[in-house]
């Protein structure tokens, strides 16, 4: 399991009348996507001197969020296709569904093909899981690699690559990074060996979907 947490740097408030163990005050500040937090100039200390006791008045201070937890999950397979029919299989967006276990729908936007709108639905855990995003497919390398982030929704980000296996076969990877939502933080370190799981079935269904994809695109 990995994750990221990220903290800005402390920054240190002095007090020239009081003791010199009172002198350095660390502020942490958690970095987010949320709009930064105010600046120096919006926040005031009071500290007594001559004591241990810190108390504080804070000027449009804000409570900051939890750092949530990134996770990432590789699998691999050799397909028994050719490496672009490979690629353009899984660029079909909207087929994915077929064969990855736990998607339920991806539809593209009308007017931005590099778009789309994901959801997800699976039991799991003991509960129903459904999410939804929309996802931006970053500029591919035909034949090589097809890679996507998410601007809304569940965070994740991803990329499929292909390696060539002789003229009839190729090496299919996927890597998804996905930030755990708290709804499933209690079961964070089952829940990467279970997607990763799901993810191997979902190439092993690709495996004989793209194999019926070369006889539907020859039609």
């Amino acid at each position: 399991m990995s994750s990221a947490c990220a903290t800005a740097p402390a920054a240190c408030i002095s007090s020239p009348n009081c003791p010199s163990s009172l002198s350095h005050i660390p502020i942490w500040r958690s970095s987010s996507l949320r709009p930064p937090p105010p600046s120096l100039s919006d926040i005031s200390f009071k500290i007594p001197c001559g004591s241990f006791k810190r108390s504080s008045s804070l000027t449009g201070f804000r409570t900051l969020s939890p750092v949530m937890q990134w996770q990432d999950c590789t699998v691999k397979m050799e397909i028994d296709v050719p490496i672009s029919v490979a690629y353009d299989c899984y660029s079909d967006r909207e087929a994915i569904p077929r064969w990855m276990p736990f998607i339920s729908t991806v539809k593209i936007l009308e007017d931005k093909p590099d778009l789309s709108r994901w959801s997800l639905k699976y039991k799991a855990f003991g509960r129903d899981i459904e999410f939804s995003w929309l996802a931006r497919n970053m500029q591919p390398i035909p034949n090589q690699k097809i890679h996507w982030r998410s601007l809304e929704g569940l965070p994740n980000r991803g990329a499929v690559r292909f390696y060539p296996k002789g003229p009839s076969a190729c090496l299919v990877e996927l890597t998804v990074s996905y930030e755990v939502p708290p709804i499933l933080a209690p079961v964070a370190s089952a829940l990467q060996p279970f997607l990763e799981s799901l993810l191997g079935r979902g190439l092993e269904r690709f495996a004989t979907f793209s194999k019926g994809y070369t006889s539907d695109s020859t039609l």
